[in-house]
């Protein structure tokens, strides 16, 4: 929880314009964003410009808006960057980006962090790729980044027994599918 802490008091001083701060903020989020960018967008040009952007914007903003959580701010707003760039680069229009996101986990993180097994890593990707997208994102954000429940109702915007229940439905989805 320290590095929570650690992240709102150097957002305020970045409220500030302390520059330093900002430098931190970005060397300390930019592997996160673009690893969770490139789970929802697979050109990483787009998703390396929408971090630019999204820093780019914040730097000359500095709005004054409540933060609760530096991670999940900067995670739902590279999402809105990363449509928003996605949707100019394509004749798509966003809704239908949302819905036909792709969100993928790569085989090796669950074979190199989870599971031992390749009989039953296989299994464990092939139910994963059978759940819907959201089941599938909130899955990532939850066991992969680590991101609480408040959080993660911030960054898929929906509220928090949705969060939860989404995230029991995704688990026993795949319980289901693994039996």
């Amino acid at each position: 929880m320290q590095t929570a802490s650690t992240d709102i008091d150097l957002w305020n001083a970045f409220k500030q314009g302390d520059k330093e701060s900002f430098a931190i903020l970005f060397r300390r989020h930019y592997s996160l964003l673009l690893q969770y960018g490139v789970k929802l967008c697979p050109d990483v040009n787009i998703v390396e410009d929408s971090i630019q952007e999204l820093f780019g914007d914040l730097w000359q903003s500095r709005s004054d808006g409540e933060v609760r959580s530096v991670k999940s701010y900067l995670l739902k707003a590279v999402k809105y960057k990363i449509l928003k760039n996605q949707k100019k680069n394509t004749s798509l229009r966003s809704s239908q980006l949302e819905d036909d996101l792709l969100f993928e986990i790569s085989h090796e993180s669950f074979l190199i962090n989870k599971y031992e097994d390749k009989q039953r890593a296989a299994s464990l990707i092939e139910a994963f790729s059978r759940l819907p997208n959201r089941q599938r994102e909130i899955i990532y954000l939850k066991l992969f980044q680590g991101l609480s429940y408040e959080e993660l109702t911030e960054v898929m915007q929906i509220n928090y027994q949705a969060s939860r229940n989404l995230f029991y439905e995704a688990i026993k989805s795949l319980r289901k599918t693994l039996s």
